[in-house]
């Protein structure tokens, strides 16, 4: 059996650390993902650190359409680009 490697974005939306799970899961097999937060600034604590680490080692780096001092920030123009880019969007 032969999987096709797609480009998905996890925007997060509700469940940070839920999404950073599954942005990372995905990358198992072989897809590109990017992650998206949306809705509010990343809060600091041991999950979201073990997340955040666990998103490294799969290669992701997560982008904020807000400004988060954890990470870049994307302007709506960039995002939409993401969004028109990915075979697959999922929001968490």
């Amino acid at each position: 059996m032969t999987i096709t490697t797609k480009n998905i974005l996890v925007i997060a939306i509700s469940d940070h650390v839920e999404a950073m799970r599954v942005a990372s899961g995905l990358t198992i097999y072989g897809h590109e993902v990017q992650l998206v937060f949306a809705d509010r600034c990343l809060e600091e604590s041991d999950e979201t650190i073990a997340q955040a680490e666990t998103l490294d080692l799969a290669d992701i780096t997560p982008v904020s359409l807000l400004d988060d001092p954890l990470m870049e920030r994307i302007n709506h123009d960039d995002f939409r680009a993401l969004t028109e880019s990915a075979n697959h969007i999922l929001s968490i």
